[in-house]
Parts: structure tokens; C-alpha cells; sequence
């Protein structure tokens, strides 16, 4: 399955189901799994590791090195999860020795022009609308998305479940579960289509509801906040990933609604 106009190292391991159209180049040291759909004109480079079934639109570019000045040669890698999309130009650097690896999830659909930075963390079924661009070392949670010509700082932190209006730009932590928008970028409410979507109850969103109420609409800061969650409200895997994402929050997370206190 692999088109006599492809370029084609002997070494790289291509798994007999997945198809490798015209003008594609792989390298040495790539692995392609089962059923996966290589588009014209592709490039793939040493360290790419492609999952099942997945689909690389033409002009896409993977695991080249890294856009980052203290790459120094290192091996390293980009890992893709199964049933991925990568579409029309899409760029995926590979990691540098901070993390070793770019990552992205199963059920992902990266649509065209986005780029990936070194040491990106992306969770399963992400989607990244076009133009988005993250710098290095990103993670994201599962479920997110991110609208088109998004910019993300690097280091930034994206929870799960959460939606981002698309031109932001992201230089703050992004909590699970909210919905961002605005300039600067700020809490906008629950991701209510995209949980409904996804099953949580009423029940457990008016929870979640009111775990946010805590952190932006009655006047405390974000220790105080965290406290009164932990000893008012009952716990689950909600609460608890909320609490210790922002626990673990280097840059701080997005302001609220009503918190004018950056704006001129």
C-alpha cells in the first residue's frame, strides 16, 4: 500500500494495512500502524510514532525538530494516538530533553495550519480548530476545544471538557469544565452544550456550577475559595480534579467575569 512515488526509508516500520500516497517522505526511524491513511505530500521524520487508523492530510509535517533554541540534538519523539486526523498543513514538532515527546491523544481532530510545539501534552478527543498554535510544553485535557487562530503561551495548562472562543489568546491556566472567552481571556461560564453532550447530568453540572460560584462570583481569593470547597461542598472526581488543577497551577488561572482589576 505503499505508492511507488513515495519516498520511503527501508528501515521505517509500515504496517502492511496502512496506505502511503505520492510524494510522501518518511524517515528512518518511523513507525506507522495498522490502517493508517498517509496523504500526498506529507512529511514524516525520524521519532513519529502513528496510531491506528489514523488520517494525515496533504502537506502535513511531523516530528521535525523542534522550533526551540536549546534542542540540541537530542533524540526524541511525537507520539499520535489511534483514529487521530491530522488535516492540510498541520506541523508537529517532536520534544526537546525537557519531556522527551510530543503527545497527542486517540479520537483527535487537528484541523489545518494548526502547530504543535515541542513537549505538547494533548489529551483524547481534543479538537483544534484552525490556525490554533501552541507553544512548547501545552497540556491539554481530554475533550477540549480550542477555536480557530487561538494562540496558547507556553507552559499553559487547558482542563479537560473545556471550550475556548476562537482569536484568544491564552496566557493563563484554563480550568476543567468552563467556557472562555473575551479579551483578556476569562471565565464566560460551564461548558454546558459540550457536557450535555457528553452525559454529565443536570444534577452534576449545577455541582460543578457551584464549585465556580466559590472561585469568581463571591468575593474571595483563590486560597480562600479552595478551602471552602474542600470543607463545604461534598467531593467527587469533579471537585477533586478541579481543586487540584488549579492547586497546581503555575501561571495562575483565567480571571472571572466581573474582575476588571487588568483591564486600563
Amino acid at each position: 500500500m505503499i505508492h511507488p512515488l513515495a519516498s520511503v526509508h527501508p528501515g521505517a516500520k509500515i504496517a502492511e494495512t496502512a496506505t502511503v500516497e505520492a510524494f510522501v517522505t518518511i524517515t528512518q526511524d518511523v513507525e506507522i500502524a495498522e490502517g493508517a491513511w498517509i496523504g500526498p505530500h506529507v512529511a514524516i521524520m525520524d521519532g513519529a510514532r502513528i496510531g491506528r487508523d489514523c488520517q494525515i492530510f496533504p502537506g502535513a509535517v511531523i516530528s521535525a525538530i523542534p522550533q526551540d533554541m536549546k534542542y540540541n540534538g537530542e533524540r526524541s519523539y511525537v507520539l499520535i494516538g489511534d483514529r487521530t486526523v491530522v488535516r492540510e498543513c498541520v506541523t508537529i514538532n517532536k520534544g526537546t530533553a525537557s519531556f522527551g515527546k510530543t503527545i497527542i491523544g486517540t479520537d483527535c481532530l487537528l484541523m489545518a495550519y494548526t502547530h504543535i510545539a515541542h513537549d505538547c501534552r494533548i489529551g483524547n478527543h481534543v479538537i483544534l480548530t484552525n490556525y490554533v498554535g501552541l507553544a512548547g510544553e501545552i497540556e491539554i485535557g481530554d475533550y477540549a476545544i480550542l477555536g480557530g487562530q487561538t494562540g496558547v503561551h507556553q507552559f499553559v495548562k487547558i482542563g479537560a471538557h473545556t471550550m475556548i472562543q476562537g482569536g484568544s489568546k491564552v496566557g493563563k491556566d484554563v480550568p476543567p469544565f468552563v467556557m472562555a472567552g473575551r479579551d483578556p481571556l476569562r471565565f464566560e461560564g460551564l461548558n454546558l452544550v459540550g457536557l450535555r453532550r457528553r452525559g454529565f447530568s443536570e444534577e452534576l453540572i449545577e455541582e460543578i456550577h457551584e464549585i465556580y460560584r466559590f472561585i469568581y462570583q463571591r468575593g474571595l481569593n483563590t486560597s480562600q475559595a479552595l478551602e471552602k470547597i474542600e470543607n463545604e461542598l461534598e467531593g467527587n472526581g469533579e471537585r477533586d480534579m478541579i481543586v487540584s488543577f488549579i492547586r497546581h497551577s503555575k501561571r495562575g488561572i483565567i480571571k472571572g467575569p466581573f474582575d476588571d482589576s487588568d483591564v486600563l
